[in-house]
């Protein structure tokens, strides 16, 4: 077994040790092994489904380069992926599939506009439009932040940064670097968190969840399905989880349904929320239109601080395009706003200052414009050199 995995190892050039344990190889390497087993089975045809959604920018070129070689030696290979730089860049033939069924056919040198219209059935623009920002005051200051999870282990570890009113800071990783834990760390989900969290002067470090969004703080979890929704509550119902204790909607006790249904139907309209009503269950719902619930609710508050963690993961293009614009403009109003995203592209488009994080900690905070290369080593735990930065 050892000589087959130096011999297909040696063939790909993939720089495995058969000796070492799994567990102690990076994300981008374990896929490696995956691929040895797979060959070493003679596997004539290989499915990538989404592979490169949690290996750094540099890992996800190796694996392009991988599957180049595979398909020079005879390999098939199905590439499944939402991401369309990556498919125009490996792919000789491209099937667009939407709601399960098979749309449409292109070449690789269709542009990523067509290929967006394809997957939505309509014009979809890609780039986002934002003017400069303009920055105001620190409004969350988080200072020496570190957690330990149920487990025991140090996940953050002593992380310090600051948003300020009117501008967006992106925090970029791979997934499993202390995102998830970072922000349930700020919105009172995490039990043993030390340092401190200061949103306008105020302590939030040990606040409850409810106290931490009556303080202001608008959050759209990663995992809407689960810390997001309800999937039996109506959209209505969905729209007024976080203010179920009081007006507009609650008086003495009793739920106001004309003000809750007026208040859905406006936000319906507002948030191009597609369902047969204000009564349709949010299970019944797609992904982005689910999205659009979680935002719409969020949003709809006056906030202080705005979270979002993985805002459009599991998204359309049509609906990223949606969420995107809002956060932009959530950041025009002037609210600071702190996006958790694993997704590069997202980052740069989104992003007027970036923090990276890696095993815990943050190896930097650099401008939006930082090179995507750049990102890519800090993705590593490389820390830039100002140059590097700047170039």
């Amino acid at each position: 077994a050892r000589e087959q995995v130096r011999q297909i190892s040696s063939r790909f050039g993939f720089d495995i040790d058969p000796d070492a344990l799994i567990g102690d190889l990076p994300v981008g390497v374990q896929q490696r092994v995956e691929i040895v087993k797979a060959l070493s089975r003679d596997a004539k045809v290989l499915v990538f489904d989404e592979p490169t959604a949690v290996l750094t920018p540099q890992e996800t070129d190796e694996l392009m380069a991988i599957m180049r070689q595979l398909k020079e030696a005879g390999t098939s290979i199905v590439f499944i992926t939402h991401k369309l730089r990556e498919v125009r860049e490996v792919a000789d033939r491209i099937t667009v599939i939407r709601l399960g069924k098979v749309v449409g056919e292109a070449s690789p040198t269709a542009t990523n506009t067509e290929l967006a219209s394809l997957m939505v059935g309509r014009a979809v623009e890609l780039t986002v439009h934002k003017e400069p920002a303009k920055p105001g005051a620190s409004d969350l200051i988080v200072k020496n932040l570190s957690v330990i999870d149920h487990r025991g282990q140090l996940v953050v570890n002593d992380v310090s940064f600051e948003v300020h009113a009117g501008e967006i800071l992106a925090i970029a990783g791979v997934q499993g670097n202390g995102q998830t834990e970072l922000t349930e760390a700020i919105m009172g989900l995490q039990p043993h968190v030390t340092g401190s969290i200061m949103l306008d002067g105020q302590e939030l470090r040990k606040a409850s969840v409810r106290r931490v969004l009556d303080a202001g703080v608008g959050f759209v979890p990663e995992d809407r399905s689960e810390d997001g929704l309800i999937a039996e509550f109506t959209i209505a119902e969905n729209l007024m989880l976080d203010r179920s204790d009081g007006a507009p909607f609650v008086k003495s006790g009793s739920l106001q349904l004309g003000a809750l249904a007026d208040f859905a139907e406006e936000t319906v309209v507002e948030f191009d929320i597609r369902a047969q009503g204000i009564g349709t269950h949010a299970g019944r719902l797609s992904g982005g239109n689910q999205q659009k619930v979680v935002l719409a609710r969020e949003l709809s508050r006056d906030l202080r601080l705005f979270v979002a963690a993985q805002p459009t993961r599991g998204l359309d293009v049509g609906s990223i395009e949606f969420v995107h614009t809002r956060i932009i403009a959530t950041r025009d109003a002037g609210t600071p706003v702190l996006v958790v995203s694993t997704e590069l592209d997202e980052v740069v488009a989104l992003a007027d200052r970036i923090a990276v994080m890696y095993r815990g900690g943050i190896v930097g905070i650099v401008p939006g414009n930082t090179p995507r290369s750049v990102l890519g080593l800090m993705m590593a735990g490389e820390l830039p050199s100002a140059p590097e930065v700047a170039a």
